[in-house]
């Protein structure tokens, strides 16, 4: 069993069980995987990769406990229509062809232990989490019990939903601490991996922060030469236990010669690069680590700087 240490309040050892990315790379720079009993947030601009991510960890899950998994099923409750269900066939594809000697059935689908819901308002979302507690406890009678839930993107269903007045945005940040406080309420009774995605907005202030302060987890970051900041304010960010944010970039390789523009001018090669930051979290020091999105999966990039200390968000 993949296990971290943390530390509580009291400053006592707590051995927490983590899932792997199916990466060794960006095991080893989350030390281990994405948690259990908490809520990890996953921050970036639409097309950086934070679904994908999410989708891997849901066929990560089947794993054996030897190998980083929980071997167990996932539930995927998404909020962003339409659901990729070509994306993730073609990831349960792959899984399946490097990972299914670990199943010894070589007619094993990935597919039959990822359960998918789809929720149009926040009512629903909270609804749906109430009712959890009989489904998980009929699931855990089961070969596949359910250990990891995904929220993607938890900012869809507030953004639309609520108007900018200070009654709404009371009641708003209500809902935040009723959700946030039934996802934690579920991980720690069924010793759940929770995953939310939450979307960005343009940042709109001084260096030091909004009106020159700093204030608790709220920062801004960088991606697509944009300074950005996680959606839903500071209520939302003091709900979740470890942010990641994911930062996208557009390098240009050179030009290709003998490929000219209608303008004239030379067409040049551009590549995304993508990073995974370390926002904050209880067990791990800011940093970030750089991946690319294959066919096969989400992948780290191994670099002579492995893991480097986080200095580019301000």
């Amino acid at each position: 069993m993949k296990s971290s240490t943390l530390l509580s309040p009291q400053k006592n050892p707590i051995f927490t069980q983590k899932l792997t990315l199916n990466c060794p790379i960006l095991d080893r720079f989350l030390a281990g995987g994405i948690p259990c009993n908490s809520i990890t947030e996953i921050v970036a601009e639409s097309g950086s990769g934070k679904t994908q991510l999410c989708l891997q960890l849901l066929l990560a899950a089947q794993l054996p406990v030897d190998c980083g998994g929980f071997a167990a099923s996932s539930l995927f409750i998404y909020t962003e229509f339409p659901f990729p269900h070509r994306r993730l066939r073609q990831l349960s594809q792959s899984f399946a062809h490097s990972r299914g000697g670990y199943f010894g059935n070589s007619s094993y689908d990935p597919l039959s232990n990822v359960l998918v819901h789809g929720v149009h308002d926040a009512d629903q979302l909270f609804d749906v989490l109430l009712k959890l507690d009989s489904f998980l406890v009929r699931r855990n009678v089961g070969r596949w019990p359910v250990r990891v839930i995904v929220i993607d993107s938890i900012a869809a269903v507030f953004r639309s939903e609520f108007e900018n007045t200070p009654a709404d945005l009371k009641r708003r940040s209500s809902f935040f601490f009723k959700i946030a406080g039934r996802l934690k309420e579920l991980a720690e009774k069924f010793g759940l991996a929770v995953v939310v995605t939450n979307q960005v907005v343009d940042f709109v202030g001084s260096n030091d922060g909004i009106n020159g302060l700093r204030i608790g987890n709220l920062r801004y970051f960088y991606t697509s030469g944009r300074r950005v900041c996680a959606a839903l304010g500071l209520a939302w960010a003091n709900c979740v236990n470890t942010r990641l944010f994911i930062s996208r970039s557009d390098v240009v390789l050179g030009e290709r010669s003998g490929l000219i523009e209608e303008d004239g001018s030379y067409s040049v090669c551009v590549r995304s690069r993508r990073h995974i930051h370390v926002v904050f979290a209880p067990h791990l020091p800011p940093s970030f680590c750089e991946f690319t999105i294959l066919r096969e999966g989400v992948c780290g990039i191994e670099s002579n700087d492995r893991f480097i200390p986080e200095r580019s968000i301000a």
